[in-house]
């Protein structure tokens, strides 16, 4: 099956990379009509899916990532819309000029050819490849969770509707529906078809896939993300961040996961976080220093274990540890982040330059929220997954991450000497 799949989607990328920017934009916005008119079919299958996870006894947080609703799958598909207002990067050329030997050179973006993802019950990041791989003429194999196997038939269902109606192969965007874990281990090699392999899921599939794919790995999506309370910073406009970083959607990569709260500030920012996190519904999970100063508030804590400091609770949880100084917050995070995303609260200039040039993270923030790790947050689009290492493309990938490139050489008869 995994053969047919792979071999349909190389020739489907072999004609995606002809588009034009105004083809692929119309299949676009195809796919976004498609996705609105024929709505009650995917909400339908979401239902069925999400009536099989609770029996399964999923996680609230992994509920909601799986959910959809009206409202969310119209903003899918206002993202899709958001995509061909985008500027398509293929054929972009990045640099070249005039050799001595009289051969000019050009640098020219392409497209990667056949991307393969894997990823759990996130069904809008189904939507979000799709969109993402068509705008850059490349095609996708798409992997979602057993819990989603329904809503992402559904979908990609429509878009191969949508694809098909515009003369392009369905093959261009296929999903693989079988649960079967076997068929994961079979994707990872199947270099012969795909280019590209992004995970994005826990840390077991990011492991799997480092040790057993035969095809370029890119990693991320997982976020322990810090927060840093500097002995500088303003009571209520850092409650404010907090609140947003951890309760705006608790289930995402980019939501904090550990304050970091300078010794100086601790006695009187501690009680106010207990107050507010109480008004928010957040537990909240204290080192020693820490819970002296929240015992007596009314925001329910607990001692926090060291193995918490490595995990994502994507829950209304929070670590909190009083930090002696930026050194001891720097060490912290080196020590237990992901480099994802952290941020620095402070009115110090000099401790904000600090934090950019020594917490080596894909993403790092002063005064604001983790939550805006995000491709359309940061203006690129739907992302396609968030990079953490170094290589290739970091933080939210959009439509650049999705391209490589190829040296063209033009010559007037002209040889080597």
């Amino acid at each position: 099956m995994l053969e047919q799949m792979g071999a349909a989607a190389k020739a489907a990328s072999y004609k995606l990379a002809l588009l034009s920017s105004r083809e692929k934009n119309r299949v676009l916005e195809k796919i976004a009509d498609y996705l609105e008119a024929q709505s009650h079919q995917i909400l339908l299958a979401n239902e069925q899916d999400l009536a099989d996870a609770r029996n399964n006894g999923l996680s609230e947080a992994m509920l909601d990532r799986l959910a959809l609703t009206p409202a969310r799958l119209k903003s899918i598909a206002d993202d899709v819309r958001q995509v061909c207002n985008l500027a398509d990067p293929v054929g972009q050329v990045i640099d070249g000029g005039l050799l001595d030997s009289g051969l000019r050179i050009e640098r020219r973006r392409v497209p990667l050819g056949v991307i393969g993802v894997i990823y759990e019950a996130r069904p809008n990041v189904t939507v979000d490849v799709a969109s993402l791989c068509l705008k850059t003429g490349n095609a996708a194999i798409l992997r979602g969770g057993k819990e989603t196997w329904r809503t992402n038939g559904a979908t990609v269902n429509v878009i191969q509707q949508a694809l098909e109606e515009c003369g392009l192969p369905a093959g261009a965007i296929q999903a693989i529906e079988s649960p079967d874990r076997a068929l994961v281990n079979e994707m990872l090699r199947m270099d012969k078809y795909i280019d590209m392999l992004i995970p994005r899921g826990g840390a077991g599939l990011h492991k799997l896939c480092r040790e057993q794919s035969t095809i370029p790995v890119i990693t991320g999506g997982i976020g322990v993300c810090h927060i840093v309370v500097d002995d500088s910073a303003e009571i209520a406009p850092a409650l404010k961040i907090i609140v947003n970083a951890k309760t705006q959607r608790p289930s995402t990569c980019n939501t904090v996961e550990t304050l970091l709260v300078h010794q100086g500030i601790a006695q009187t920012f501690l009680p106010a976080l207990s107050k507010q996190m109480a008004e928010s519904g957040v537990t909240l999970h204290a080192d020693e220093n820490a819970l002296a100063l929240l015992k007596d508030g009314p925001a329910k804590v607990e001692v926090v274990k060291a193995e918490q400091y490595d995990d994502e609770y994507l829950s209304l949880d929070l670590n909190v540890k009083v930090v002696t100084d930026l050194d001891d917050a720097i060490a912290h995070i080196r020590t237990h982040g992901t480099q994802h995303s952290d941020a620095i609260l402070t009115r110090t200039l000099r401790n904000a330059d600090r934090f950019i040039n020594e917490v080596d993270s894909s993403a790092v923030y002063v005064n604001a929220s983790t939550r805006f790790t995000d491709g359309g947050q940061f203006g690129l689009g739907a992302e396609v997954a968030v990079s953490t290492q170094k290589l290739h493309a970091r933080g939210p990938m959009g439509l650049e991450a999705l391209t490589t490139y190829k040296w063209i050489g033009f010559g007037d008869d002209t040889i080597r000497a």
